[in-house]
């Protein structure tokens, strides 16, 4: 029986479908089999973020609207052969239910271990949708007030699921200098399970990004999975003398 969970967020711009992605990813190297679903119809970019929109053949709605089977609209990834994504449709004319959407992934079921289902910005019809096909929900908030604000109406619109919380975006510099509210302290706001702490990365093709990327995510995976509590830490690498100077540095650059 595949855990179904809803990755949300309160705005725009949180990180949610690249927490949904990389999560996913960490998921599927553990050897679990996990399924990443788009219900943003219309605005879909789940297909782009994974490189798969020229492999795209059906779509969700496809299903629905018996087209074809539910492992015929299946994308596996080419890296991890136990990562697939099911893309949404790009007409936001051709929507579907609630009703139908669960009918499609329960007929998945036995297939996954996990289903990812990554959901519209907002609090409209399109989240109902999302959050409608889940038993669980992780919220991805940036350490920002107006970020906390949005999540904390977010969660209250999540009162029948399980719900915790994702810290994304984490400068460990400006955490470090007081610029930039802590993840412990986004936790602490929110009052909701913390589940994982990512940090921003400034330069992507920087090797020790990639690193922090990577063992952020396996250490969220980690604790989804196996329900620990461990949280990377965005801010060691700033502490001390040496952490001083990066600090120094980041300014500067």
């Amino acid at each position: 029986m595949a855990r179904k969970i809803v990755i949300t967020s309160g705005k725009g711009g949180a990180g949610k479908t690249t927490v949904c992605c990389n999560l996913g990813i960490a998921l599927a190297r553990r050897s679990l089999r996990v399924l990443l679903v788009d219900l943003d119809m219309g605005l879909n970019n789940l297909d782009v973020t994974m490189q798969m929109e020229t492999k795209v053949v059906y779509d969700l709605v496809d299903v629905v609207e018996n087209r074809c089977r539910p492992q015929q609209a299946l994308i596996q990834d080419d890296t991890e052969p136990t990562l697939y994504v099911m893309p949404s449709c790009h007409n936001p004319k051709r929507q579907v239910g609630v009703d139908a959407i669960k009918k499609v992934l329960g007929r998945l079921n036995d297939t996954f271990d996990y289903i990812l289902i990554d959901c519209p910005a907002g609090i409209d019809v399109g989240f109902r949708r999302a959050v409608g096909c889940a038993d669980e929900a992780i919220v991805v908030v940036t350490p920002h007030i107006q970020g906390v604000r949005d999540a904390d109406k977010t969660i209250a619109q999540l009162a029948q699921a399980d719900v915790s919380v994702v810290v994304n975006r984490v400068r460990g510099d400006l955490v470090a200098d007081g610029q930039m509210l802590s993840a412990f302290e986004v936790f602490s706001l929110l009052g909701k399970t913390a589940l994982g702490v990512v940090p921003e990365n400034d330069q992507i093709n920087c090797n020790a990004d990639i690193y922090a990327k990577n063992k952020a995510f396996d250490t969220l995976a980690q604790n989804l999975h196996c329900g620990t509590f461990d949280m990377y830490d965005c801010v060691a690498r700033y502490k001390g003398l040496w952490g001083k100077l990066r600090r120094r540095f980041k300014k500067n650059a």
